[in-house]
């Protein structure tokens, strides 16, 4: 029987991490029904010289708002990924009440620095619940595949109000926490995710609802996760929940972990990470790190220096209209309170000042490009009092400034990208929109990392952006044999890498000859993951 198309003349890299082969394959209906060779079908695209490959999925977005104003969702759509799961870091806007969705959304405006009144006219708000949220989604069609984590940050502000963002629940509210929670699962959440970490503050510089929470709570979200026996737990690590601790809750929840991040730092802590990740496979711990073939650049003003928030003295600032800021930044005794903070407290969220260079500066235009480190040296001071000197110098503390957070150091990214229990993430596409934009990571990993520098193989990389991350979430086989195909990478940009010639989603074409198509359809599909078979270990 002839198929509805067939892909012909291409190289096979099927995402098992099996060795790449001479092959063609038939889609009828959406669905992958043969692999083999002189297949015969009504169309047939022409892969001759090119890779074809399962399609992408990226694991960590925050596509929650977008999905329904951009059901295309780009730019992943352009780098070959068809499925993405949002909700990452605890910050998904279901379930809620109408009377938070203000909250939501300046809790997103400070953590994941999405714009309010965006949030305001895209979001249908036709639901409160978990399930209806999916309903929604689904109801309107996507353009790639959609999964969502239900996030612990709309999880306290549905059960505790206002309170969420307060203190630690009452053993009654971790029962209504626990079913609310239940409750998503069945209806196809791809899993939980929270966070602890310092550096997520949401209104008026709080620690965010998830911060709030205690051990108890968190366990006893454990324990339904382990009675569903479905999806995954994603958790930004902190007090509540550090790294080693994730290695000895895994094991009695059943359910996959992962946690973001694993980067290169200059201090070498990551390795201590990919010691302390062997340890734990080796114990029966299934818990994934997150790994980026990117490093970590932001792009920040002063006016809202996201990386500082990290720091009490701007936490204090965050919510505060300009003329407070610059009053602040110009005081010598706050700029030696900060320093002496970061002086407290060396690692992760000390800036590294040798990175930062000035990336536009209406007041003084002919510094752009320059390193803030030698204009410290130039004038007598600390970077830090340039970067303020500079900031004071705009109207609107308009600066901007471009600096490296972590994970540089290419032979070390090259290690990580090697090992077999980390996963491709931290792409944060939908998020951080004038910060930093890491959606192209699928393109980079291939262009840079497998053509360029010949680190891993080809047949690795597509592994850890296809099958790799399917095992881990638990996609149901049938979604798994979606016909979602893109081709090998030649040239890396955000919304026209060169190379990606044909993608499919579910047997339609989004992308073709290299431009994409079909823009008005919306062949996606809500991806709910698949009950497992759970280890006996799990209690």
């Amino acid at each position: 029987m002839s198929a509805d198309l067939v892909i012909k003349g291409g190289t096979l890299v099927d995402g098992t991490g099996e060795p790449r082969r001479r092959a063609e394959v038939a889609i009828t209906d959406g669905r992958i029904t043969e692999i083999g060779v002189n297949l015969d079908g009504r169309n047939v695209i022409d892969a001759s010289g090119q890779i074809v490959a399962p399609g992408f999925i990226d694991i960590h977005t925050h596509y929650d708002a977008q999905v329904f104003w951009d059901p295309g969702l780009s730019p992943s759509c352009y780098h070959g990924v068809t499925t993405v799961v949002a909700g990452n870091c605890g910050f998904s806007i279901a379930p809620t009440r109408p009377e938070h969705h203000d909250l939501i959304a300046r809790t997103l405006e400070n953590v994941e620095d999405m714009d309010v009144a965006a949030l305001a006219a895209g979001i249908p708000w036709d639901f409160a619940t978990f399930p209806e949220y999916l309903a929604s989604v689904e109801r309107r069609g996507t353009g790639l595949n959609f999964a969502a984590y239900i996030g612990h940050t709309a999880l306290r502000l549905f059960v505790l109000g206002d309170a969420a963002y307060e203190r630690a629940s009452t053993p009654e509210e971790v029962t209504q926490i626990q079913a609310t929670l239940r409750e998503a699962m069945l209806a196809g959440a791809a899993g939980f995710a929270t966070s602890f970490a310092i550096t997520h503050r949401g209104v008026d510089g709080k620690p965010v609802p998830s911060r709030f929470s205690d051990r108890t709570e968190f366990e006893a979200i454990l324990d339904v996760m382990r009675e569903v026996g479905r999806g995954v737990v994603s958790i930004a690590p902190g007090q509540q929940c550090g790294i080693a601790d994730m290695y000895e809750l895994q094991p009695k929840t059943g359910v996959p972990f992962t946690y973001g991040a694993l980067l290169t730092s200059p201090t070498g802590q990551h390795r201590q990470q990919v010691e302390l990740n062997h340890a734990g496979w080796s114990n029966g711990a299934q818990v994934w790190p997150q790994i980026t073939p990117r490093p970590l650049v932001f792009a920040l003003t002063l006016a809202a220096p996201f990386t500082f928030n990290m720091n009490s003295n701007f936490a204090e600032l965050m919510g505060k209209a300009i003329p407070e800021r610059r009053e602040a930044y110009a005081n010598a005794s706050w700029r030696a309170k900060a320093m002496a903070e970061w002086d407290a407290n060396p690692g992760f969220t000390v800036p590294r000042w040798e990175t930062f260079e000035i990336a536009q500066s209406p007041a003084h235009p002919e510094l752009e490009g320059r390193r803030v480190s030698e204009l410290a040296q130039q004038r007598g001071v600390t970077p830090f009092d340039v970067l303020l000197d500079l900031a004071l110098d705009e109207p609107e503390l308009a600066l901007r400034a471009r600096c490296i957070l972590a994970n540089d150091d290419v032979d070390e990214v090259a290690a990580l990208l090697s090992e077999p229990h980390c996963a491709v993430g931290l792409s944060d596409a939908g998020a951080h929109v004038s910060q930093l934009c890491d959606a192209p990571q699928a393109t980079d990993l291939l262009g840079n990392w497998v053509r360029g520098r010949n680190a891993i193989s080809l047949e690795m990389a597509i592994r850890k952006l296809s099958g790799a991350q399917a095992d881990m979430l638990g996609l149901p086989d049938p979604i798994r044999r979606v016909c979602d195909f893109p081709a090998d990478t030649e040239r890396l940009t955000a919304d026209n890498p060169t190379g990606v010639q044909h993608v499919l989603v579910n047997g339609t074409p989004i992308r073709a000859e290299g431009q994409q198509v079909n823009t008005d359809l919306r062949p996606g599909r809500l991806v709910r993951p698949a009950a497992r078979q759970l280890a006996r270990g799990a209690r």
